[in-house]
């Protein structure tokens, strides 16, 4: 039965991660998610079937287009494993259990934020206040579950990260967006208090070290912006697995 749900679990997160590409190519450009059909763009026609089938359509098409021979983004075949693999991951760690369900729409959300922001350095309203409006309900509804934090521990923890990043956007004239504030606010939601703040400290090193790397490589120079939204989201990501977790064993060097 393990071996099914491992399989039924991949296998509609590459299918999931297929939809999170049409919504990281239309949402940045106000285009309508359902219509038209998916097409290519370098050539405007409308795809088969056959070329949408998750990853194998991309390796059977060697990365070009059928009918013009343009380059298929290689983001498409990434971000659908990238979804197969974290559906997968999710149900071996969760079980089938409603925290499962709630892992699986929290972090589709911050995959398809992560990777619009480190395309287009968006993060998209569409896309945070209707998760912001879903994480209440859900910390209202399903707080007694382990990962799922109260209402009083998600509003504490969104009015924490809503001012401590709307300070540094103030300070820093411009160095971090407002995108980045809301985004802080959905992660106190999401987290809750004082999980937030492990996630906030995941992301600031995470995305110091890249930036570090970058600079180090000569890829990027000081004066060129890293987009910040694709490290907060794993940084949530991994908080709302390991957060408690983490907050435990350090605080117990104080006790």
């Amino acid at each position: 039965m393990t071996v099914y749900w491992t399989v039924v679990f991949f296998a509609f997160g590459l299918i999931y991660g297929s939809f999170f590409n049409v919504l990281a190519d239309r949402l940045p450009a106000g285009q309508n998610i359902l219509k038209p059909p998916s097409h290519c763009f370098g050539c405007n026609r409308r795809l088969n079937w056959t070329d949408l089938i998750p990853v194998v359509s991309f390796v059977m098409l060697k990365g070009r287009c059928r009918y013009c021979g343009s380059k298929i983004p290689l983001r498409i075949p990434l971000l659908e494993l990238a979804t197969g693999l974290i559906f997968l991951g999710s149900y071996l760690y969760f079980g089938l259990n409603p925290d499962l369900a709630i892992a699986l729409f929290y972090f589709s959300i911050l995959l398809v934020i992560f990777v619009i922001d480190l395309e287009h350095q968006l993060i998209l309203n569409v896309l945070v206040y209707p998760a912001a409006v879903a994480a209440v309900i859900i910390s209202l509804l399903a707080s007694g579950y382990e990962p799922v934090p109260s209402i009083g521990s998600a509003l504490i923890g969104a009015g924490a990260g809503l001012v401590l990043f709307l300070i540094i956007a103030i300070v820093s004239r411009g160095g971090m967006g407002f995108g980045d504030v809301k985004m802080a606010g959905l992660m106190g939601l999401m987290l809750g208090f004082p999980v937030n703040l492990v996630a906030i400290f995941i992301a600031v090193v995470s995305g110091g070290l890249v930036a570090l790397a970058a600079l180090v490589l000569k890829r990027k120079d000081r004066r060129q912006a890293i987009a910040f939204g694709p490290f907060l989201a794993l940084g949530t990501m991994a908080a709302f697995l390991w957060g408690a977790s983490i907050l435990d064993w350090y605080l117990g060097y104080f006790s």
